[in-house]
């Protein structure tokens, strides 16, 4: 899977994912214009929405309406940093949820694939475009 990032002026940065482009723009105080949500915020959003999307996926599944159904995330954050110390997602079960699958529903919700990513610490390496190419073209001709 490949993200092309682009940057269209200002403090401004879009990823294209697939047929979508996402944009992303910094805050007056670090020279944005808030045109689009921080690069930052847009992370914890993707944190909640999958974690939201399980939620509506499990309620769905078993003829749940999911007409009450709400979610947050709360993110309690390193003062000095600004970086995400721990967060809880915090769920409204739907009007007449069933109480026998309130754990069940919070286990659904733990198989946000972000979430799990994030579990997974994942190493993320920079390279420059021009070097990564020549290595792969290096291997092609050493295989």
């Amino acid at each position: 899977m490949e993200i092309k990032v682009s940057f269209p002026g200002g403090k401004r940065v879009g990823a294209r994912v697939g047929d979508f482009e996402v944009m992303t723009d910094q805050p007056p105080a670090f020279g944005g214009e808030a045109s689009a949500v921080a690069p930052y915020d847009l992370f914890l959003a993707s944190v909640a929405t999958c974690s939201g999307i399980y939620a509506l996926g499990f309620c769905q599944a078993r003829g749940i309406p999911t007409e009450g159904l709400a979610m947050s995330l709360h993110v309690e954050l390193e003062p000095g940093t600004g970086l995400a110390q721990g967060m809880r997602v915090a769920l409204t079960p739907p009007d007449g949820f069933p109480e026998k699958y309130r754990a069940a529903l919070a286990r659904a919700v733990e198989h946000c694939k972000v979430k799990k990513s994030l579990a997974a610490n994942p190493p993320v390496s920079v390279v420059f475009a021009d070097e990564a190419q020549r290595k792969e073209a290096e291997a092609c001709v050493v295989a």
